[in-house]
């Protein structure tokens, strides 16, 4: 019915861009806020950034801030995170995220997005 492919990650330098991209395909009108999440082996999935339905509201953790944008072009049924200033502890698997729900406070946690990606890998060196 709907589902969700990141792409964008790479391997780059402490300092340099990237910029992700979800895109979103079949029922994509279901899709209200979205969110990027990254992981590392064997440790828990962190927030990273979310976004409404309209890209009015956004919301980014404490350690991106000011480094990442998120931002959506629905009539391309796309989501993308800017990041920039990267750092080597920004290294992980990044994912996005779809909440089906509407008129809800935009998730920041994991357990309230019921559509996922299959992420995408981003490796920064020093």
């Amino acid at each position: 019915q709907v589902q969700l492919v990141e792409s964008g990650g790479g391997l780059v330098q402490a300092g340099g861009s990237l910029r992700l991209s979800c895109a979103a395909s079949g029922r994509t009108f279901s899709i209200d806020a979205m969110g990027w999440f990254r992981q590392l082996p064997g440790k828990e999935r962190e927030f990273v950034a979310a976004i409404s339905r309209s890209g009015g509201t956004t919301y980014y953790a404490d350690s991106v801030k000011g480094r990442f944008t998120i931002s959506r072009d629905n009539a391309k049924n796309t989501v993308y995170l800017q990041m920039n200033s990267l750092k080597p502890e920004d290294t992980a698997v990044y994912y996005c995220a779809g909440d089906l729900r509407r008129y809800t406070i935009v998730p920041t946690t994991p357990g309230e997005y019921g559509l996922w990606g299959q992420g995408t890998q981003v490796t920064v060196s020093s």
